[in-house]
């Protein structure tokens, strides 16, 4: 375990690799329907490069201007990502080579995966994922950083043992949760440090099969920059970002609610966050997940809405809240014993 390291909130859910093929297995004799064992030899109609036959539910938002959670990046062997107010600088010779697929319709980030680059010479080879859980929309029985990580640790697959239990720390000055687990059949490590920012629960996972690789990897956290809001029961916005409110978007705070009227009613989840302005207006929508059909007649509904001006101090501010439309994901059983604190 690291020195001066304690375990921070959320976890993030890692599973093994699927076995593979065995591969002495034969072929199926001669299949007629395409592949590389196919007797029919006509020549395949190639798909255009960089086209997409049939768009499906993707991220979106209504600017290009505010900065969301998915718009980090690695640039100049520094990841930062202005949402997060989050600025990271790898080890040497380590690097993001792939970009994380787009958020889930449960709020799952993939901010970064970074590890050695080609003609890395260390003798042990590791990995950095950086993820977001939204707290707005995740199904877990978790309403922040600490209670996710929490969630984690009582709940890992027979295959993982936990190697080191829920313990708080800080990194960068900043509170943290920490726990670790292992695999002992694949004599795979990892380290897990959680924190809360924006009402998201922000996850530093280094895995390796060299404990003292993953000690050396999390000590040099320590020099990131991360902003004052955050904490595994904190992180509720305010300052340069807008405060965060789990389900604001309710009759009480509003004076004015249209709903969206869908053409084609679909079966999927579709997971907003809007910022609401110190006047009550709707200013940004960010689509984590939606069909452009859905995105456009959300947004036209959400250009009526009107709320009460959230007063804070004396001053009205920005509102940062989610709202689920469709088909909301299956939450799970709450785990037992949560923390809240």
């Amino acid at each position: 375990m690291p020195v001066g390291f304690s375990p921070l909130a959320g976890v993030l859910a890692l599973s093994m690799p699927l076995l593979a093929w065995g591969q002495n297995a034969r072929p199926p004799q001669n299949p007629e329907n395409g592949g590389d064992f196919s007797s029919n030899v006509q020549p395949l109609t190639k798909v255009p490069e960089g086209v997409i036959l049939v768009k499906g539910a993707w991220s979106s938002a209504s600017d290009s201007v505010t900065p969301m959670p998915e718009g980090g990046r690695v640039t100049n062997n520094v990841f930062s990502d202005p949402y997060f107010g989050i600025s990271y600088a790898p080890p040497s010779g380590w690097t993001q080579k792939f970009e994380g697929p787009p958020p889930s319709d449960s709020g799952r980030y993939v901010l970064a995966q970074i590890r050695p680059a080609d003609g890395y010479t260390g003798a042990t080879r590791g990995s950095i994922l950086i993820t977001a859980h939204d707290m707005f929309f995740t199904p877990l029985p978790a309403s922040n950083a600490l209670q996710l990580a929490t969630y984690m640790t009582k709940n890992l697959s027979a295959d993982y043992k936990l190697e080191e239990p829920l313990t708080p720390t800080k990194i960068a000055g900043r509170p943290f949760t920490f726990y670790a687990y292992w695999s002992p059949v694949a004599q795979l490590h990892w380290y897990v440090a959680t924190t809360q920012i924006r009402c998201h629960a922000v996850e530093f996972v280094a895995s390796s099969r060299d404990t003292k690789l993953i000690e050396s990897l999390l000590l040099g956290m320590d020099k990131m920059t991360l902003p004052a809001e955050a904490g595994p029961s904190a992180g509720l916005g305010g300052g340069a970002a807008p405060v965060c409110i789990k389900d604001y978007a309710s009759d009480k705070n509003m004076t004015t609610r249209v709903e969206p009227i869908f053409t084609d009613h679909k079966f999927n989840a579709v997971p907003v966050r809007i910022i609401i302005d110190k006047k009550g207006k709707v200013k940004h929508t960010h689509f984590l997940s939606a069909f452009p059909d859905q995105a456009k007649a959300i947004t036209d509904a959400l250009t009526q809405w009107r709320f009460k001006p959230y007063i804070r101090d004396g001053q009205p501010v920005e509102v940062e809240t989610g709202i689920m439309f469709g088909r909301a994901p299956r939450p799970r059983a709450p785990a037992a014993n949560a923390a809240t604190e």
